[in-house]
């Protein structure tokens, strides 16, 4: 197995592993005021690279605070912000979180904290609804989900904005970058890591730069999609644009499934997710083909990006872990079926 870049040339890696000095909620609440004009108290929420807070107005407004650490890469948060200004344009049916501008109407404040650096913070609407991750599974909402997903690819397809130069870890397509962080990975469960790069070695690689390509979400997971508590299998809001990349689009939808395997009845679950992403976008006969190696390779990428952040980053290691038993969980699960059978599950949920 070959091992491509490696992590210390890429730019967000710097991000993950940077520390920083939180702020305080008093500092951040006055920050809002200066540079809103909004009057309100805040929340602090977890977050494995930034600091993000929910801003409670004194209207009753509710709004998303973002404040990045200092080796956050602007040319990154620019591209999201392009990306949901994009999604506005399109009207897309699926609700997004919306930019709110700065008195003076930018999309951004650049802050700079006496540590030194500059951290650029963003201020973004509140999208009510409650996570799907604290709702028991069930296969109507998980149509619905493949739904949302389409559409919101969709809708990215029509933009033109690349992310800046540089490799996002938990992009699929630079899988094999990770064989450099292995060590990391409980001896007991590394060879079965080590088998899922070297199948999308020999089947992925190859052809990964040929698939049907566009900006991605990239980071389809039951905390980034909300869902309305009044109807509870209908989708009511996607949010986190952090992970997003220019990728083979089939690599969202293996984003989105891997993160339904860890349960007892899985095959059901992601059934109705290839079946509802299926009447909204029909995925072409080799990116079908390639879906569960993709998938397996992100349940991997699930497993070793999280042991080697929670070494280096202690003090978050609950908030970094929160996915990681039910990415091995489910990568068991997929190892335990032979090829044949996990190929055909997907392509004939992938039909009329």
């Amino acid at each position: 197995m070959t091992a491509t870049a490696p992590l210390a040339a890429t730019p967000i890696g710097d991000a993950l592993s940077t520390h920083w000095t939180l702020l305080p909620l008093g500092q951040v609440e006055d920050l809002v005021a200066q540079v809103y004009g909004i009057q309100g108290n805040v929340t602090r929420l977890s977050s494995e690279r930034d600091e993000t807070f929910k801003f409670t107005a004194r209207s009753g407004d509710a709004y998303i605070l973002k404040i990045a650490n200092p080796s956050e890469d602007v040319a990154s948060l620019r591209f999201q912000d392009a990306a949901l200004a994009h999604l506005e344009t399109v009207a897309s049916p699926v609700p997004l979180p919306r930019l709110v501008r700065t008195k003076h109407g930018n999309t951004d404040y650049d802050l700079e904290p006496d540590e030194g650096g500059v951290r650029t913070v963003r201020l973004l609407s509140y999208l009510a609804g409650e996570p799907a991750y604290r709702l028991r599974p069930c296969a109507d909402r998980n149509r619905n989900i493949g739904r949302s997903l389409a559409t919101l690819g969709q809708g990215l397809a029509g933009f033109d904005g690349r992310p800046p130069s540089g490799k996002l870890l938990w992009d699929i397509s630079h899988t094999l970058d990770l064989a450099n962080l292995i060590d990391h990975v409980d001896a007991g469960r590394r060879d079965l890591v080590l088998g899922v790069l070297a199948e999308f070695e020999r089947r992925a690689a190859p052809v990964m730069d040929a698939l049907p390509r566009q900006v991605i979400h990239n980071d389809f997971n039951l905390h980034n999609i909300l869902i309305d508590p009044a109807s509870p299998s209908a989708v009511a809001g996607v949010i986190d644009f952090g992970d997003m990349v220019f990728a083979p689009r089939v690599n969202d939808l293996a984003v989105a499934l891997a993160y339904h395997v860890d349960t007892v009845d899985w095959r059901s679950l992601l059934g109705a997710m290839l079946k509802g992403y299926s009447e909204v976008t029909r995925l072409e006969e080799r990116e079908v083909a390639l879906l569960p190696v993709l998938l397996k390779a992100r349940l991997a990428i699930s497993i070793i990006i999280p042991e080697y952040r929670a070494a280096s980053r202690p003090d978050n290691r609950h908030y970094i872990m929160r996915n990681h038993r039910a990415a091995w969980l489910g990568l068991q699960t997929l190892a335990a079926l032979p090829d044949a059978e996990l190929e055909r599950f997907v392509s004939s949920h992938c039909k009329d």
